[in-house]
């Protein structure tokens, strides 16, 4: 870093550390109980206002925390050493990618956002593996790896999450049921802990930190770079769009299609209508070459509408971008840019159809917008293996996620929506089912506790080992 630069971000610091004598407040700084001068970096720390208050906001446009600076890492180094000194200054830390959190997750007050974007790049493609930075994209990874015919084995429907940002949640895809989540197919992370210490973990090496990090919410270290399994990448996809006449039907077809695996990717929905309910079916079947597979087989036995069946070919790459167009749509009518109170669980077989069917009489086509759905997908429990990810005891279990898309930017009805997620989760939670932790509504310390159940002690644990000051991901409020 040359003088002058230096020079400037020092002097920023200074204007930053004020309020001599008073408790930190949004805006300011507490001076610290020592001198800790602004260390050397490849990138750069940020104290402008533009820049702490784009890391105020996030995809949910519902939680606001402004930062005090934003560091734009030029290296992985940049990382360490930003974390040691907020720790220094008592200051937290919070990694972000693609901020598309719904509940301001990734944000922190009056600390230090990292913006992850920064570490991007795609590295080395092998045969079985690509090494990624955790700040590219997942449709960045599959531009490279398509090239020679390789994927990751699951993909999340929207490919504009960075890799960093879905691994600390587990990262679940229309393929989970076969291959469990993206993190179960991590190979090896590169990470920093809540020490500033570097170290890199795997299944044979810092065993304890590679688990704790895979869907631990970023509570004890932040993904640098990772490495994922890679399999050969089919040439097509031939998508299946059944419809069925109630939800018993569909939970009926998801359970067969979940046993006899004939499908690739299998994901249920119930969407809003004028005349109530609409279920819907989505079945991928992935083939190369000139042969698509034999319709008939396919849905041999089924009991969804068949003269209402959709069935289409596309390319691999564009049925997986196919979120594309929406996002398109919604950015282009300001709704991209509205709150969105999403919530996203997971019920077990046992108790599926009682739960749903029993927020499907009162959720109304306004709670979801006419853009949302109601997911509903059921995938084998024994494929994840995520420790920290929390599922129901079920050998089934079913993704139950409400994407709220609303048509209003009124606060007052996000923070209705909210209120409802809660109670909605309550139930959930009381049928034995457990929260996918990307969802809109406050999670209290207890909650956590409780939802991590037998698994808290292994995250707790790590927390005092790699984190004992408490400084990485404060949004979560798990600690």
């Amino acid at each position: 870093m040359d003088l002058t630069r230096r020079t400037v971000l020092l002097a920023g610091l200074a204007a930053a550390s004020v309020a001599v004598g008073t408790a930190a407040t949004e805006g300011t700084f507490a001076a610290p109980s020592r001198e800790l001068p602004l260390p050397p970096l490849d990138g750069e720390l940020r104290f402008d206002k533009a820049s702490r208050i784009a890391a105020a906001d996030d995809f949910g446009h519902i939680v606001h925390r402004t930062p005090k600076g934003v560091l734009l890492p030029g290296s992985d180094q940049d990382v360490a050493t930003t974390i040691r000194w907020a720790g220094g200054l008592d200051r937290k830390i919070a990694p972000q990618g693609q901020s598309h959190s719904v509940y301001g997750r990734a944000q922190v007050r009056a600390g230090i956002v990292i913006d992850m974007t920064q570490l991007r790049t795609v590295h080395d493609v092998q045969n079985d593996r690509v090494v990624v930075d955790a700040g590219a994209k997942w449709s960045e990874v599959l531009a490279v790896t398509l090239l020679q015919g390789l994927t990751p084995p699951v993909l999340t429907d929207y490919l504009e999450l960075s890799v960093g940002g879905t691994l600390v949640v587990g990262g679940i895809g229309g393929t989970t049921s076969q291959y469990g989540m993206q993190s179960d197919n991590v190979l090896e992370l590169d990470v920093v802990t809540g020490t500033g210490e570097k170290v890199t973990c795997s299944p044979d090496s810092n065993a304890d930190l590679f688990d704790a990090v895979r869907a631990g919410l970023g509570q004890v270290a932040v993904i640098t770079r990772a490495t994922l399994k890679l399999i050969p990448a089919p040439e097509h996809v031939r998508r299946y769009v059944l419809t069925y006449p109630d939800l018993r039907t569909l939970l009926t077809d998801e359970r067969l299609l979940a046993a006899d695996k004939r499908f690739d990717a299998v994901q249920g929905a119930a969407l809003p209508t004028p005349t109530g309910w609409k279920y819907r079916l989505d079945a991928v079947a992935q083939f190369s070459g000139n042969n698509p597979p034999d319709d008939d087989v396919l849905l041999a036995g089924l009991s969804d509408d068949r003269p209402a069946a959709q069935v289409s070919t596309r390319p691999y790459f564009d049925d997986l971008n196919r979120l594309a167009a929406l996002e398109q749509l919604l950015r282009s009518n300001g709704q991209w840019f509205y709150p969105h109170p999403w919530l996203t669980t997971f019920v077990g077989d046992a108790e599926v159809e009682s739960v749903v069917s029993g927020e499907l009489t009162t959720l109304t086509p306004a709670d979801l917008g006419p853009f949302g759905q109601v997911v509903l997908s059921a995938f084998r429990r024994q494929a994840v293996t995520s420790p920290l990810l929390r599922l129901p005891a079920d050998h089934l279990v079913y993704a139950f996620n409400l994407i709220r898309i609303p048509t209003t930017n009124d606060a007052i009805e996000a923070d209705r929506l909210v209120t409802a997620n809660r109670a909605i989760y309550e139930r959930v939670r009381a049928a034995g089912g457990t929260l996918y932790p990307v969802s809109a509504f406050p999670m209290s310390r207890d909650d956590w506790r409780q939802h991590f159940g037998a698994a808290w002690g292994r995250l707790r644990d790590a927390k005092q080992h790699f984190d004992p000051g408490h400084v990485l991901t404060p949004g979560y409020e798990v600690f």
